[in-house]
């Protein structure tokens, strides 16, 4: 961003943080877009006539491949002052794991921004909650930051992301490119694409009905259930 000299330390800093809503979009490609969008200098007055086409038809269409919903967000944060942002997510109480938690239980990331819905996409949500979740209980046991390091391209931002969530057994998020997917699904990750945000209180409830019934052999596996258990699972479950 350095061909505008004079880009104002705010406006700069809310180019960054809309890029971080756009998967596998860093600031500098953000700011070609913005600057084929309205030239330069880019400034607050300009930014505000943005419009959700003008957006997406920028640059050839480099951004055209992203939900409407992310590129609502990353507009919205180019054209509004940080202090009309949003607050801060919602940070729950951490539960320490115990040896007794992990019977029958299988470990679940969710994408999120606000701290209460799986409402991310896996290459831009703010963070990721983690719960260990069994038939009786389920416990929030940590919350992971996905900020990488600024040099890091799309695809090492997908890995470094990938690899927050090695010692989970399942991911859900509200959406998920291909590429990063693949290197979910590398480390022996579920990846769960949700068709909509949904409260991540009631995906642990959904779950643990599965897991208190018949779950999947893949779920079965997960959760450390014996061979000869996962046949009987699937025999049941085709009964």
């Amino acid at each position: 961003m350095n061909s505008q000299a004079t880009l104002s330390r705010e406006l700069a800093l809310r180019i960054g943080l809309a890029a971080r809503v756009l998967p596998d979009t860093d600031a500098k490609a953000l700011f070609a877009v913005l600057q084929d969008c309205v030239g330069l200098p880019i400034t607050d007055a300009n930014l505000s006539g943005i419009t959700l086409t003008a957006f997406k038809a920028a640059s050839a269409g480099a951004l055209a491949h992203i939900e409407e919903a992310l590129l609502k967000q990353a507009l919205h944060l180019l054209k509004h002052p940080l202090a009309d942002a949003d607050p801060a997510p919602v940070q729950p109480e951490i539960h320490h794991l115990q040896p007794e938690d992990l019977a029958g239980s299988v470990r679940i990331a969710c994408a999120s921004d606000d701290g209460v819905n799986v409402d991310g996409h896996f290459g831009a949500c703010k963070q990721f909650l983690i719960y260990q979740v069994a038939a009786d209980h389920a416990h929030l046991i940590g919350i992971r930051a996905t900020d990488s390091p600024d040099s890091a391209d799309a695809e090492d931002k997908n890995t470094f992301r990938a690899e927050l969530l090695r010692d989970c057994q399942v991911v859900y998020m509200a959406s998920v490119g291909g590429p990063a997917a693949a290197k979910i699904v590398k480390l022996g990750i579920h990846p769960m694409k949700l068709s909509a945000s949904v409260p991540i209180a009631e995906i642990i409830a959904q779950l643990q009905t599965v897991i208190a019934g018949t779950p999947p052999p893949w779920l079965a596996k997960a959760m450390g259930i014996e061979a000869s258990d996962r046949f009987r699972f699937l025999t049941e479950a085709r009964a």
